[in-house]
């Protein structure tokens, strides 16, 4: 019986939990080490952030030949990975991503893997990753994956709608600073010639405005041209899209099948370019922050 036992233990993947055929659950004098877990349940009624970001990828992007300053394969391949993650965890009720990183925003009130912050992170990091490397060949035909990416993951809780919209907006000013300064310097390095440390050395105290009157004046550029993607991130979001599929159906007194156009609803991640720092995105969708969401 013993024997048995064991057989459908292995059978079963050793699971918590698993059940003999006794009936009974399945338990030895080693179970006490599931003492040493700690408790890492989220805490309730909290926003659960899960931010990702890519590890070491100065190296990778430089190693990869990434345009500069800003690849649309990259930020594109960034983007179809987070999309597979929200596909997969439903229960994400909106996502931010800019450059290697994305953030992902879990319901207040999800009762997901009972709010285990090491199943939240886990989850995301492990299936962005896979999906990163599967989905590369999809956006760089012509460029080999050299080698395996790496992300590392953060929780963050918290607690009220206006902390979790000060966190996002915290992220898409993070976006406009970041971009704004490598678009000046790689004009800088690219058309004027300066090297690397030349050009770090031209805009070392500089503000905004500065950097502005540098691409307009010298390239030509107005920043605020410059495509939305690399000024305001991607936010993702569930819409309700309606989708043209072909049926083949038989209609009443015909021998032959005939196909028609059928309009359908369905729930999908939806990329969206626009700013999330005013009231004016939340107004246009309160259901990311309903309570009931």
């Amino acid at each position: 019986m013993l024997r048995c036992c064991r057989a459908a233990a292995a059978i079963a993947g050793g699971g918590r939990g698993t059940r003999s055929p006794c009936g009974a659950m399945a338990k030895s004098k080693f179970e006490y080490v599931r003492d040493f877990e700690a408790d890492d349940t989220c805490l309730p009624d909290c926003w659960i952030v899960v931010r990702l970001d890519g590890r070491n990828f100065h190296r990778f992007s430089e190693q990869h030949e990434f345009k500069k300053p800003n690849d649309d394969r990259a930020l594109q391949l960034m983007t179809r990975c987070a999309q597979t993650v929200m596909q997969e965890l439903e229960d994400i009720a909106i996502a931010y991503g800019q450059s290697d990183e994305y953030s992902f925003v879990f319901k207040k009130k999800t009762r997901w893997f009972k709010r285990r912050a090491s199943k939240f992170m886990t989850h995301v990091v492990s299936q962005f990753a896979s999906s990163y490397v599967f989905y590369w060949k999809d956006y760089f035909k012509d460029q080999q994956l050299l080698y395996p990416p790496g992300f590392d993951g953060r929780i963050v809780l918290y607690p009220s709608n206006q902390n979790l919209k000060d966190y996002l907006s915290w992220r898409q000013a993070d976006c406009h600073i970041n971009n704004l300064y490598n678009t000046v310097f790689w004009m800088l390095v690219q058309r004027s010639g300066l090297t690397p440390v030349e050009a770090q050395d031209r805009l070392r105290g500089t503000l905004a405005g500065d950097k502005n009157e540098i691409l307009f004046s010298e390239f030509n550029i107005n920043y605020n041209n410059e495509p939305l993607m690399y000024r305001k991130g991607t936010v993702l979001i569930w819409q309700k899209v309606n989708e043209i599929i072909t049926k083949k159906i038989k209609l009443p007194k015909e021998t032959e099948e005939k196909e028609v156009e059928v309009t359908r609803t369905k729930t999908k991640v939806v990329p969206l370019h626009c700013d999330i720092i005013g009231d004016q995105f939340w107004e246009e969708y309160p259901e990311i922050l309903a309570e009931d969401s």
